[in-house]
């Protein structure tokens, strides 16, 4: 699935489609398709692994989900797995295999911008107020909740645990004041590390544990495990990562 900083790099993509009108707009995501047509593009937005594409009167919602892609100008995959493309004059965006869904504009004003950890508004003291009211909750689940770290996945998680030295299963009501700060800092800074990795294309290159198997710490095996409540593949050090 698409992390946070994918969906950034998407939308930077995007962005030559701001201001044009779509001619054409086809694709089997269930919404009439042809209100679309004749309507400006206004703006791109992303919050967290969701993408609001938003129009002078509607608002449609991209989510990429595990296998979802998309494609600039050239249809690259079969009709099937076409959820919605979009011509604007004789340039297209095409999306495949992924949620497109018509929601009202006014939903965009119920979403908390502020959890978003690679948005400007990005805001850690409600992070923490978030991770403190929920102290039964493992971290690994914590990290992989969108309403407290919009924009998280499994690699960002792994990653950033290992920075700290926390193991994933530890419980959030467990972890010293210090280390729920690091908790919270990180999952930003790996994800901003993220994100010039990726437009490097050089990201896999950084993982020091994720998909791994050998500790780049302490040369320990690490340990491959499902866990929380999403049984996600976490990878890590039983040495150099405590459980709390």
């Amino acid at each position: 699935m698409p992390e946070g900083p994918s969906i950034i790099l998407m939308k930077e993509s995007l962005q030559p489609f701001v201001g044009k009108q779509v001619t054409e707009a086809s694709g089997n995501a269930k919404f009439d398709k042809e209100v679309l047509i004749g309507q400006k593009l206004l703006e791109i937005c992303t919050f967290g692994k969701q993408t609001y594409l938003i129009f002078e009167k509607a608002v449609i919602r991209i989510h990429l989900l595990m296998f979802g892609s998309y494609s600039i100008n050239e249809q690259t995959k079969p009709d099937k797995s076409l959820r919605l493309g979009l011509i604007f004059s004789s340039e297209g965006i095409y999306f495949y295999t992924c949620s497109v869904k018509s929601v009202d504009p006014e939903f965009l004003f119920s979403i908390d911008w502020e959890a978003d950890v690679m948005s400007n508004r990005w805001n850690p003291q409600k992070a923490e107020e978030k991770l403190k009211s929920s102290s039964d909750m493992m971290v690994c689940d914590a990290l992989m909740d969108q309403n407290i770290f919009s924009g998280v996945g499994n690699i960002i998680k792994n990653e950033v645990l290992f920075r700290i030295g926390v193991q994933p299963e530890s419980l959030l009501g467990k972890l010293p004041s210090q280390k729920r700060k690091e908790l919270i800092t990180e999952a930003r800074n790996y994800s901003f590390d993220f994100l010039e990795w990726k437009r490097a294309f050089t990201l896999k290159k950084h993982w020091l544990v994720h998909t791994k198997s050998i500790c780049p710490q302490c040369g320990s095996k690490l340990i491959k495990k499902q866990t929380g409540k999403g049984k996600r593949r976490s990878f890590y050090c039983e040495k150099d990562q405590k459980l709390y």
